[in-house]
């Protein structure tokens, strides 16, 4: 027998069958040199309702996945917005710049500007492939996405309707878990696996209803929570907070908001403003959801409430929903997490979590946001980087929505525009020590009239004070010491022995305002100028 020979012929097939296996095989996805981008925004998420913010509301309806952005990575404790609403918030994100140079200042007659530019088209410069799933919320269609599959306005819990790349369907289904569906079936099916990505996850939840998933209806039923200190404020020295309707106990729709029924045994609804949304239920979503909802209303009933004790059943009504429409957004942000990690992305992905603003849960008795006080005025910001980002980082200064656009750009190896009114926080998130970041920061919130009647208002905020100017069919200021006084109940704008600290901030606001260009002609330069003894000149 010829060895030589024999042994040639088995190294031979061996050999082929080594390629045709490789042929065969599903070829591994290259990683690429620019970190990829996971964008997740929630709506209307308070910071008081994340765990990893260690708020005692949070502790008993803690949010585990959404926890694990913020151990594996960086949590901010000072992140702020500049126009405390939905749309306008979206449209700083996108551009880096101001509402009142973005175009986009109010939801109620506003469009943004798609023409413009837009972190997500400069990316797509540079070469990344991007996507947006989810709410967009901008009175226009996407631009700057390679993919796009969005809600319509403000979208619905049940059933909604999407449009993916300009074709509406209705969809089956609870809007939290289709969008990460959606997002999931991009990563997996619809991208090009040869180019990094910047994909935005933008959740509906936990906007106002407050509709939680089947299996989330009766989640925190039996959990009392937390009433806040400032709930009964009587808004004293603070005519604009005196004059919102955003109050739980008399402003929030009883059976749209709270679910309420009108007698003991009926699954009729108290006023419901917008029935549309209930009635996109599917005739067995619409029953589970009143049994669900039965005993808990017949017990209600049965309690006979008024005044206080009322306003109290209201407040722990509200925050049994809100908590368990929260609970599937965790959910959602578990499910990508996984899916990074299982695929082998997690060290190259940069995952970001935050919402479109903060958000009142019973603060001052509130819902909704748009003030400058702190609950509506702070996000909630959480970023993971493994290849970048410390285990357990903790940023303190002071960072604000326009600055997303610019530190995207910046990790992605972009150049950040000149024009671009944020600045890169990279060096905060890389442990680094940047001696002239900011010491104050600039608000605007334009919305009046319009939903809850928030006046018109400017501010400026530093470390500890704050100033707020509330102009247009009003002209009143207010100023706190946010150390001695963190819910914001005193009022010093024009006590005795705070002259000085206003006139400086008045001095900085004004700076700001010049700074960021905001020529709004309402406010006149005469009303932020320093006053003899903070009075008004007559």
């Amino acid at each position: 027998m010829n060895f030589n020979k024999l042994a040639n012929t088995i190294w031979c097939s061996a050999g082929a069958l080594a390629l045709l296996s490789a042929c065969d095989a599903k070829p591994k996805e290259l990683e690429p040199k620019q970190p990829n981008i996971v964008y997740i925004m929630a709506d209307d998420h308070a910071v008081q309702a994340i765990s990893a913010f260690d708020h005692p509301l949070s502790k008993l309806a803690p949010t585990p996945n959404i926890d694990r952005i913020a151990k594996g990575g960086a949590m901010f404790t000072n992140s702020f917005c500049t126009n405390s609403i939905c749309g306008p918030s979206r449209a700083v994100i996108l551009t880096g710049k101001f509402s009142h140079v973005n175009g986009f200042m109010q939801n109620r007659g506003g469009k943004f500007d798609g023409n413009q530019p837009t972190f997500p088209k400069h990316l797509q410069k540079e070469g990344y492939e991007t996507a947006m799933i989810g709410k967009w919320h901008l009175n226009c269609e996407p631009t700057g996405f390679d993919y796009w599959n969005v809600l319509n306005d403000q979208g619905e819990y049940y059933n909604p309707d999407f449009t993916e790349n300009g074709v509406t369907e209705k969809k089956d289904g609870y809007v939290t878990d289709l969008i990460t569906d959606y997002t999931i079936n991009w990563l997996e099916e619809k991208r090009d696996k040869s180019k990094p990505f910047m994909l935005m996850m933008h959740h509906k939840a936990p906007h106002r209803n407050w509709l939680p998933a089947e299996r989330h209806y009766n989640l925190y039923d039996t959990v009392e929570f937390p009433i806040p200190a400032t709930y009964f404020d009587n808004y004293e020295g603070r005519r604009a907070a005196e004059e919102q309707e955003m109050n739980i106990y008399r402003d929030m729709y009883e059976g749209h908001d709270l679910k309420m029924t009108i007698a003991k045994g009926s699954d009729s609804l108290r006023y419901d403003r917008w029935p549309h949304l209930f009635k996109r239920m599917t005739d067995e979503q619409l029953a589970t959801f009143r049994k669900a909802y039965r005993k808990k209303n017949d017990d209600f009933h049965d309690q006979n409430l008024s005044g206080k004790e009322l306003a109290k059943w209201k407040f722990q009504r509200y925050m049994q929903d809100y908590l368990a429409t929260i609970k599937s957004v965790d959910e959602s942000v578990g499910r990508v997490l996984d899916y990074l990690e299982k695929q082998g992305l997690a060290e190259n992905t940069i995952v970001v979590y935050t919402s479109d603003q903060g958000f009142y849960l019973g603060e001052h008795g509130w819902f909704d946001k748009r003030f400058m006080y702190e609950e509506s005025f702070r996000m909630p910001l959480l970023v993971k980087y493994p290849k970048g980002i410390k285990p357990g980082t903790v940023v303190d200064e002071l960072v604000q929505n326009v600055d997303y656009a610019p530190t995207i750009l910046d990790f992605c190896g972009a150049n950040v525009p000149e024009d671009m009114q944020g600045r890169s926080f990279r060096p905060l998130l890389e442990g680094e020590k940047v001696d002239d970041w900011r010491s104050s920061m600039y608000y605007h919130f334009y919305e009046h009239p319009g939903f809850h009647m928030v006046k018109r208002h400017i501010g400026v905020r530093t470390d500890r004070y704050k100033l707020i100017h509330f102009y247009n069919n009003i002209d009143t200021w207010e100023l706190y010491d946010l150390q001695e006084d963190p819910h914001e109940m005193n009022n010093l704008y024009g006590k005795q022995g705070y002259e000085k600290l206003t006139a400086e901030l008045k001095t900085e606001l004004e700076r700001l305002r010049q700074q960021y260009g905001d020529t709004d002609p309402l406010v006149t330069k005469s009303k932020i100028k320093k006053r003899k003894n903070g009075k008004k000149k007559a």
